[in-house]
């Protein structure tokens, strides 16, 4: 076997060179963030370390780059900042997000869902499967086909009229399955009956060969839902793992609340 060359050698904790210049802004934006009514050039320099020419050029340069704002000699954090900042806190909301439904899916024993309707789309927001458990096929766009699916349906169920027909609207009715609602009119009674807060079954109507229930999700005035699905011979189990996952979810509404904004 050849070599490596030079060029190939992975770098460690030896090779690797730490940039300087780097390691001091750090420290700049660190001294920043410690001082909420903002701090003159001396204090950070002084803070972090540093000789003061050295400061104020990267202080001019994080500026410059919208990391820091001056404000009458004082020296806040800027726009950029708080992007990262949100930037972070939604990747740890999705991580939550993830945690959770993954404990549903060991818990239930099933591939789990979970959808929002926001600005007038179904939008899957994500979905823990195993390989022993895969989840469905999105062989139909999820967001077009909402009257054949138990997330959509329950997303349906907890909109206004007026909202609902618009949506129907835009996505009509239309069979995927044998057992797909065959049009608009029955899916509008079936929604009417459903209980604002009960699950909502739905027997390959999407796809064939599988059965689903979703559990509606109170956050705030967003429609929003959980499901599952399992094989059609395991039906039985739907309505059990229904109620057990909705007081699972009662427990977490914090959690999928929060993952809406994500």
């Amino acid at each position: 076997m050849p070599s490596a060359g030079p060029e190939a050698a992975p770098l460690d904790s030896h090779t690797t060179t730490l940039i300087g210049s780097v390691q001091r802004a750090m420290r700049l934006l660190e001294a920043v963030a410690s001082r909420e009514q903002g701090a003159p050039a001396k204090q950070l320099a002084r803070e972090a370390g540093l000789a003061l020419p050295t400061a104020y050029h990267l202080l001019r340069t994080l500026v410059h780059e919208g990391y820091l704002r001056r404000d009458r000699g004082l020296f806040f954090l800027g726009e950029a900042v708080e992007r990262l900042s949100g930037s972070g806190a939604r990747q740890k909301r999705r991580s939550t997000m993830r945690d959770t439904l993954a404990h549903w899916r060991d818990t239930i024993d099933a591939p789990v869902y979970y959808a929002v309707y926001r600005e007038g789309e179904i939008e899957v927001m994500c979905v823990a499967d195993a390989p022993a458990n895969p989840a469905v096929e999105e062989w139909a766009d999820f967001r077009e086909t909402g009257h054949a699916h138990a997330l959509g349906q329950c997303l349906l169920a907890q909109l206004d009229e007026r909202s609902r027909r618009d949506h129907l609207d835009r996505h009509p009715v239309q069979p995927i399955t044998p057992y797909t609602v065959r049009d608009e009119d029955r899916l509008l009674r079936r929604l009417e009956r459903a209980g604002r807060m009960e699950p909502v079954i739905e027997r390959q109507e999407y796809a064939l060969g599988t059965v689903c229930a979703a559990v509606p999700v109170t956050a705030g005035s967003s429609a929003a839902a959980v499901a599952f699905s399992l094989p059609s011979h395991q039906a039985d189990r739907l309505m059990p793992a229904a109620r057990k996952l909705q007081s699972e979810v009662g427990g977490l509404l914090g959690t999928l609340t929060l993952s809406i904004s994500i």
